[in-house]
């Protein structure tokens, strides 16, 4: 029976993630649409709504859901009226949110209020920040919930939440990196005008925690990162508070070694990873894709703490210059084992099979605490 999802994204990082889901949702007959709002939207960003746009087969709603410096309060309360808006003439018979950022909690808040069947996916994930505290109030107010692997489904049930409504499908965005791209190194590197013949990607975001000290940890990270005489491709931070501090940043380093974009094409994105001698940053990448691809990577800071166990992953604070250098000395270009703690890339048909099952649409939309019992069950 087809049934009319509707996949709520704010970036460009979360259409990633939705975007296999959506297109094995679409090939298996269902109708499939995209509420594209957030970063999508803004020209500082890339005007990554272009890359929904070109999905065929969708249809797509957009919504400017901020001004530039709007804080996550307003933003959250921008995107609660406008999402209900568009609910209140178009009702899909359910609504797809990821991950934690304040869109997805927006989005997860509007569904519940209007007992519409909601997804999470990529929920039970732990990071130290109040991303977290987002991503776990998503997974109180869905009422389905894809998870990436099964540390994450039992978090879940940890929550109150029943096991029969946890389903294991593993990372989504794993599904595009591991088949071919589309597109070759050099097509890429001269679309994004890319000089070099060797080098890292560099993703650094603002934690909102942080927020006051993110211009100093962004100084003394890419400081570091131009003491080690390596080139780096860095993609722009997202519209989180405390971007500021680290767009200045950006805008003085070196063009020579550090070519600073807002965006790119996901495709475009994968194959620039899969030649990467390294990946340095707090993105969720640098802990989920490279060490799918087997790329070493450096986590800096806090905001995916705890969130691998891949031996390809290093940890270290924006402020340990000398460990930031020892690992791009040690690692940099070194091949690693794929890592597969988030998927082996089938997130897309796992998904597809749950919702062929005809118990997925008849549970209830009024939930109960489901208290875990001493054997985990």
């Amino acid at each position: 029976m087809s049934r009319h999802l509707l996949f709520l994204t704010g970036t460009r990082a979360d259409f990633g993630k939705l975007e296999p889901l959506a297109a094995a949702a679409r090939d298996a007959g269902h109708r499939v649409t995209f509420f594209v709002t957030g970063m999508h939207m803004m020209d500082r960003y890339g005007l990554t709504k272009k890359e929904v746009q070109r999905m065929a087969g969708v249809a797509v709603h957009e919504y400017l859901n901020q001004r530039a410096g709007d804080p996550q309060d307003v933003v959250l309360a921008k995107t609660v009226t406008g999402f209900s808006d568009y609910l209140a003439e178009n009702r899909p018979d359910l609504i797809v949110i990821h991950g934690d950022r304040i869109e997805a909690l927006a989005g997860a808040l509007v569904s519940a209020t209007n007992y519409i069947p909601s997804a999470h996916v990529e929920g039970g994930e732990v990071s130290g920040t109040i991303d977290e505290v987002f991503r776990h109030c998503n997974t109180k107010l869905c009422t389905h919930h894809f998870v990436s692997s099964e540390a994450a489904k039992r978090r879940v049930m940890a929550l109150g939440e029943p096991a029969e409504a946890i389903h294991v499908i593993g990372s989504p965005e794993l599904d595009f990196h591991a088949r071919p791209s589309g597109v070759t190194l050099d097509e890429v590197k001269a679309r994004y005008a890319i000089p070099f013949a060797d080098y890292g990607i560099v993703t650094f975001h603002p934690v909102t925690s942080e927020q006051a000290t993110m211009g100093a940890q962004a100084s003394a990270l890419f400081g570091a990162l131009e003491a080690s005489g390596r080139a780096f491709v860095v993609i722009a931070p997202n519209n989180d508070p405390g971007s500021e501090g680290i767009f200045a940043v950006l805008d003085s380093l070196p063009k020579d070694r550090f070519r600073v974009l807002p965006s790119m094409r996901f495709a475009h994105f994968s194959e620039l990873m899969k030649h990467a001698a390294c990946m340095v940053g707090n993105s969720s990448a640098g802990v989920r894709e490279a060490p799918f691809l087997g790329v070493p990577s450096l986590d800096v800071g806090t905001r995916q703490s705890n969130r691998s166990d891949a031996g390809s992953v290093t940890a270290v604070t924006a402020f340990d210059r000398a460990e930031i250098l020892r690992f791009l000395d040690r690692n940099w270009g070194r091949a690693h084992h794929r890592h597969a703690g988030f998927g082996e890339g089938a997130a897309a048909d796992r998904f597809v099979a749950v919702l062929d099952n005809p118990a997925f649409w008849t549970r209830p939309l009024q939930k109960t605490f489901r208290d875990v019992g001493g054997d985990g069950a």
